[in-house]
């Protein structure tokens, strides 16, 4: 289980035997791929913002010139809302997601997930820097031809991509949905015995707070994603935001800022900035990575604040998902015991959107 195939405006990767932190083999698309190669289980992720004109217009689209059954629509609709059509031979998949279920947001990332043996399959909708996520069930979704992927991934005259589409993805998995891990393997965390990377850190081992707490691990999440669009990490440098060396983390990963600054135009003693927000300035940037890279976190008792490498980093926030029976099957906490689940309410502090965070910065510039 693998993701296979990353595409966006800059280039293409693909390799029938999974991609890595290094992206695919050399010449890998070259290789032989048997005619009647299924992909049994999977899932398709597109990254895509949503046309603001009046009319549909095409976000991806697809048709195989080579054969194979598959067709892709992936429409934006006037409004905010999206279609999404998948043909594979006489198997037809439509779903509708409507204004009031995407809400107001830059991006959204839609998965296509499809289990040909077990029947069923998932369209989900998430939108970016949100926990919010829509899901609609499919019935008997078929298995998709691994020459048909390839096809898709390496484009053509049959391939349509909009500028609203930031890039799309193939694995051959089902990709979970839900809160997401947001720091990278080597970061190191503060425990009792001194900082541990993350990626080390197990259920039972303990954990030091921002406020100098000890705390159990419940559990660490991990998930591996493809190196685009907003899960391409993001380098914070020391020494900004206290940090005693760089680290990478994921765009969505939030760091608590305290200050005088933030009491005055806030009215909060502390506040969350999502890196994202930050990134583009000196103190963080994008960087990047060909093929996919690997997230960890840590799950805590409470909404509780890391010190990872000096910087105040939030822990993963699951707010009340065990509530959500169907989010939860959906997301990357499914195997883990319900009943041992923490349930974290609301957010310890608020989080900053986009403007708010530029004027938080532009306050400690001036």
């Amino acid at each position: 289980m693998a993701w296979i195939a990353i595409a966006d405006h800059s280039g293409t990767e693909f390799d029938a035997r999974g991609l890595g932190p290094h992206g695919a083999r050399p010449d890998a698309h070259l290789g032989p791929i048997a005619a009647n190669m299924l992909v049994e289980r999977g899932t398709l992720m597109i990254e895509t913002g949503l046309s603001s004109q009046p009319r549909p217009r095409p976000l991806l689209t697809f048709q195989s010139t080579i054969g194979g059954p598959l067709q892709i629509n992936l429409q934006s609709i006037p409004g905010g809302g999206m279609t999404l059509a998948i043909a594979n031979g006489d198997d037809l998949q439509h779903c509708a997601i409507s204004h009031a279920e995407t809400g107001r947001t830059d991006l959204l990332r839609i998965l296509y997930c499809w289990d040909g043996p077990a029947r069923r399959g998932l369209v989900a909708v998430e939108r970016t820097g949100s926990s919010a996520v829509t899901l609609v069930p499919i019935k008997d979704p078929r298995p998709i031809l691994m020459r048909d992927l390839r096809a898709l991934c390496l484009g053509g005259e049959q391939r349509l991509i909009s500028d609203d589409v930031s890039f799309f993805a193939v694995a051959t998995h089902i990709e979970r949905v839900g809160p997401s891990p947001t720091l990278t393997p080597e970061t190191p965390v503060a425990t009792p015995l001194g900082y541990r990377p993350v990626g080390q850190l197990r259920r039972g081992d303990t954990v030091l707070t921002a406020k100098g707490e000890t705390v159990p691990v419940l559990h660490r999440i991990d998930r591996e994603v493809p190196a685009r669009g907003t899960q391409r990490p993001i380098r914070l440098r020391a020494p900004y935001f206290g940090l005693k060396q760089d680290i990478e983390v994921a765009p969505d990963q939030r760091l608590v800022i305290r200050g005088s600054e933030v009491e005055y135009l806030f009215g909060h003693e502390a506040v969350l900035v999502p890196a994202r927000h930050l990134a583009g300035a000196s103190a963080a940037m994008p960087t990047f990575r060909a093929g996919t890279v690997r997230y960890c976190q840590v799950l805590l008792p409470d909404h509780e604040v890391l010190d990872a490498a000096g910087t105040a980093a939030e822990s993963l926030y699951i707010g009340r998902i065990r509530r959500k029976r169907r989010l939860l099957a959906a997301s990357l906490l499914a195997d883990l015991d319900q009943a041992y689940l923490p349930d974290q309410g609301v957010s310890a502090y608020p989080v900053l959107r986009a403007y708010d965070a530029q004027v938080l910065a532009d306050y400690r510039a001036a």
